[in-house]
């Protein structure tokens, strides 16, 4: 008797099944899952069987985790390309015909390579007789990555100065000497001179200080000797109590928190205090929403106000295929006037031209991947007109542009490029017929690791927010190190350790984590930078959108030396993350992600703990339930708008709020 052909089958996918041997563990080589940022790592898989024995025949395939896709790659055959250190965590598939898949993650660790330079601090000190000064040294590879490595100290002369294992110098009698940090065979040497002459006489300036929280006050030491001449160039061991603030090697001092505070710098047993009274900063003022937009059917990108300050352009996201054009001359009131409808599954970023004739957008997630940018014409800023596209060499997409004006050379626009992290500057100075001029990118690293994320430019410098290489400053027309436009030149770097900053991040959702210097801002001597930080995973047993959340520090770099860019300052949201920033006069606005909108006095110098300084003048929580995320915070960013000095913030769930900063209540004195 003939079985019908459908029967045959499945009876032959059953005896298949049964045959075939479940797959019980899978061993992936080398054994050592360690690797060298910027190297590869071939992975070899094996499957073995409940009873351990080694299955042939087994297909594997490897897969990076997306939120490391910034740190690396790995290829289907197991090829791991290491951009930057970080943990890479990688889901092993195996698969045989006839048995159910299995699958394992393995985690490779990218380390920093070899020791290349140790950085002391101080790099010099002048002390007194049986004065103490702790000094650090921090070791990095030739990529300036932060290495663990433990510093050896010596001293070139103990009977002058001692030093401990622990970095602790003790100055025994008057001379010279240097103090040398190794590890390995790399060194780094401190001169040290100890005064000959005894300490008369010490004194603290300014001796009493009355001030707010946040307030930077810089206090200097004058010693002399018994016979009244004065000692230069002594360095003291600065403390403060009680309370909370900081106290720098220079003598910089800020309070976080209002109260009494003696500031004390020490030489040895000789000490001089000085006091110190903080009231509350007070800057809290009431936040109001003036209009809404909501966005429903696309998330809510970029958004950008036309220089005649009524008219606004707004990107769309998850998908999104467009680009608004707002009316804001009333703000109460903001509408829709037109749109630009492009091939692309998201508008991440958009602005206009200086005299506000012309707009770029970006395009990312096009369908013929011919991404690149939009340019439009603005002859009425109500209804923009494409009038062309640059796609050569960013089909990969482009997530940033910046449009710049300089009138020794005209009108640029720079592009960051989504497949290989490199600068585009692009010749508009013809808007009709966009031309490549120049690329620029970091050489130490592989296209896997390497992401420009964003873009600011002040006085022909470009601050470049370049992920795992931190913030990079190039000369494109400053002068200072002879660049322009077509020919960008690095002038200095700013590179920190991403993963011990966010460790936090690592623990609360596994490794493999999304963190990078995702943009800047330059004001007065000062460059804000902002990580954009998200775990890999939501906690174990939770959904939607309320188990998820950004982290994130903003951080304050002192620019004065432009060669040298040092951190002095930061804040960091309890809850919350730190996207985009804008700063008007002495104020910055902030999208702070699922913390809602937050505005900030940056007033005067800074340096601490911004947050811990009572400096947040406002904060509106951008969720509502008419969005495309309901009840759900996602602050993007803000502009503001000169023309009416309120905060037209974007938020990525909820559309466009058009926020002001009221007046500070006025309090009413009762005779």
């Amino acid at each position: 008797m003939k079985l019908p052909l459908f029967l045959l089958a499945t009876l032959a996918t059953t005896a298949s099944a049964q045959m075939a041997p479940t797959i019980g563990r899978i061993t992936v080589l080398p054994a050592s899952h360690t690797m060298l940022a910027g190297d590869t790592l071939r992975l070899h898989a094996e499957a073995r069987d409940t009873q351990g024995n080694l299955i042939p025949g087994v297909t594997f395939r490897y897969r990076l985790g997306s939120s490391a896709r910034f740190e690396g790659r790995v290829d289907s055959l197991g090829l791991v390309t290491a951009g930057s250190t970080a943990i890479l965590p990688v889901t092993v598939t195996a698969t045989l015909p006839g048995a159910s898949p299995k699958f394992d993650v393995v985690e490779i660790t990218a380390l920093p390579g070899p020791a290349a330079r140790i950085d002391v601090a101080p790099t010099t000190a002048k002390l007194v007789v049986g004065q103490r000064l702790r000094v650090t040294g921090r070791v990095f590879s030739a990529s300036n990555d932060a290495r663990t490595d433990r510093v050896k100290w010596t001293s070139a002369n103990p009977a002058i100065a001692t030093v401990s294992e622990a970095g602790l110098i003790t100055a025994v009698k008057s001379g010279a000497v240097n103090i040398s940090a190794t590890v390995g065979t790399i060194t780094k040497t401190l001169s040290i001179t100890v005064a000959s002459g005894t300490l008369a006489s010490l004194t603290l300036t300014p001796d009493n200080v009355n001030a707010r929280t946040g307030d930077v006050l810089r206090f200097a030491v004058t010693a002399k000797d018994a016979a009244g001449k004065t000692i230069n160039g002594l360095t003291p061991t600065w403390t403060f109590s009680p309370g909370h603030g900081q106290l720098d090697d220079d003598g910089a001092f800020v309070g976080y928190e209002a109260g009494e505070y003696t500031v004390t710098a020490s030489f040895g047993s000789r000490s001089v205090e000085a006091t110190v009274t903080l009231a509350e900063r007070d800057v809290r003022r009431p936040l109001s929403l003036v209009g809404r937009l909501s966005r429903s059917r696309f998330s809510t990108e970029e958004v950008w106000i036309h220089p005649d300050g009524k008219h606004a352009y707004l990107g769309s996201g998850s998908g999104g295929d467009v680009l608004y054009a707002i009316d804001i001359s009333n703000p109460a009131n903001p509408t829709v006037t037109d749109s630009v409808q492009s091939n692309t599954r998201r508008v991440n970023d958009v602005m206009t031209f200086p005299d506000g004739k012309f707009l770029v957008f970006t395009r990312e997630g096009a369908s013929d991947r011919k991404n690149g940018i939009v340019i439009c014409s603005l002859e009425d800023p109500a209804h923009p007109k494409p009038i062309a596209e640059f796609t050569d060499g960013v089909t990969g997409g482009v997530h940033s542009a910046f449009v710049n004006k300089q009138d020794k050379f005209g009108t640029y626009i720079y592009l960051t490029n989504d497949g290989t992290g490199a600068l585009h500057v692009i010749d508009v100075n013809d808007p009709y017929h966009p031309k490549e001029v120049a690329r620029w990118k970091t050489e130490d690293r592989p296209d896997a690791g390497r992401s420009l994320h964003d873009i600011d430019i002040r006085d022909g410098l470009l601050y470049a927010s370049y992920w795992n290489d931190g913030l990079i400053i190039l000369d494109i027309g400053n002068g200072i190190k002879g660049g322009a436009p077509n020919k960008p030149v690095m002038v200095s770097q700013y590179k920190y350790d991403l993963n011990a900053l966010y460790k936090q991040v690592e623990i609360d959702g596994g490794p493999g984590f999304i963190r990078g210097t995702h943009t800047a801002w330059r004001h007065k001597n000062y460059v804000f930078i902002a990580d954009e930080v998200f775990p890999a995973a939501y906690p174990k047993g939770t959904k939607d959108a309320a188990a998820s959340r950004a982290y994130g520090r903003l951080q304050v770099l002192d620019v004065s030396d432009i060669t040298h860019p040092k951190p002095i300052a930061w804040y960091e949201p309890e809850y919350g993350g730190v996207h985009n920033v804008w700063v008007a006069g002495d104020t910055l606005y902030m999208g702070a992600y699922n913390a809602g909108f937050r505005v900030f006095d940056i007033s005067g110098e800074l340096r601490g703990d911004l947050r811990a300084q009572g400096r947040e003048i406002g904060h509106l929580n951008t969720a509502d339930m008419e969005g495309h995320v309901k009840n759900s915070a996602m602050t993007w960013g803000v502009v503001v708008n000169p023309k009416d000095n309120l905060a037209y913030v974007n938020d990525d769930n909820n559309g466009l709020w058009i926020i002001k900063i009221e007046p500070k209540p006025v309090t009413k004195v009762v005779p």
